[in-house]
């Protein structure tokens, strides 16, 4: 069996009516091609017949291969351990029920033959109730504002990237959702194809609303670490520094009604609120230089994955 160009890493939970489906429509598109493929399911704590159906899956054809985790840990962990086990050097993803149309497969490669490292899909016309495509707007917008990453649909799990990408990638939690942003703020080339959306056929849902109370908090993790994980100190310097100069400003306020009227005219919360400030400044500023520090006396940086080419 020639080794595989293209990889294909979907996880699954509790979709053994959509997995056969999904698979066939796969290879009716892959035969047309002509790549050297193989597929890889991660079973992610299923609790139906998904992992049964995946096993007469890989009896018939040695191309799909099946990692059954121990449990279900999240998205992040199922796609860390489809790139680990993954051979190929274009590596697709996709959901494992079959809102995500194998027909284009193609687009894909087109965008990733013109140049790009990774390419996600942009489900313009999305067929998902208003519960999950109202916060992914909103999601999406906060996120291009905060990060300056153009993606209109960061949430989509169509997406093709180059070997290179997966290497450079480190997921955890809820990262997986922020993936072209950790992308491009390696200065790899992220780009995005319009694509089809289809309806869900079988199953339900596995996320709800507190997918959507975490959101924001995941944002800020991803604004730090794409940021400032190798600069604290100006993170926490310049909260540092504005609640110090606030805290300033309210100081000098009081020592001029002091110094002109002989009083702070019962202003005591603002007295506190000066406090405070100052406070808050100068440890906010401390844990920045502590938290540099630890980084500059810990071992060298490996930045062996930032060389695009040697000649």
């Amino acid at each position: 069996m020639k080794k595989p160009t293209l990889s294909f890493v979907i996880p699954t939970k509790d979709e053994e009516k959509s997995v056969l489906p999904l698979y066939e429509e796969i290879i009716k598109e892959l035969m047309e091609l002509g790549n050297p493929y193989e597929i890889i399911f991660i079973d992610d704590g299923s609790v139906d017949n998904t992992f049964k159906e995946l096993s007469i899956l890989s009896k018939k054809d040695r191309r799909v291969k099946i990692l059954q985790l121990r449990g279900n840990f999240g998205k992040s962990v199922a796609l860390s351990v489809g790139f680990d086990n993954a051979n190929g050097m274009i590596i697709f993803t996709m959901d494992g029920d079959l809102q995500d149309d194998p027909k284009e497969i193609p687009k894909f490669l087109q965008k990733i033959n013109e140049g790009y490292d990774l390419v996600s899909g942009w489900k313009q016309k999305r067929h998902d109730p208003i519960s999950k495509t109202f916060p992914s707007k909103v999601g999406n917008f906060l996120t291009r504002a905060l990060t300056g990453v153009k993606i209109h649909d960061l949430n989509c799990g169509f997406k093709a990237y180059r070997r290179e990408v997966v290497n450079n990638l480190n997921l955890y939690g809820e990262l997986y959702k922020f993936i072209p942003i950790l992308v491009a703020k390696q200065n790899f080339k992220v780009g995005e194809v319009a694509i089809r959306h289809r309806e869900r056929r079988f199953g339900k849902s596995k996320y709800g609303w507190e997918r959507n109370t975490k959101g924001f908090l995941d944002l800020l993790t991803v604004v730090f670490l794409t940021g400032y994980l190798r600069r604290p100190g100006h993170f926490f310097g310049t909260f540092g520094l504005l609640s110090f100069f606030i805290g300033f400003l309210i100081g000098s306020y009081i020592s001029f009604l002091r110094i002109t009227t002989g009083s702070i005219q019962n202003r005591h919360p603002l007295l506190l609120l000066w406090m405070l400030l100052m406070i808050i400044g100068v440890q906010l500023i401390s844990t920045g230089l502590l938290a540099e520090m630890v980084i500059y006396s810990k071992q060298k940086f490996d930045y062996t994955g930032t060389i695009k080419e040697i000649i």
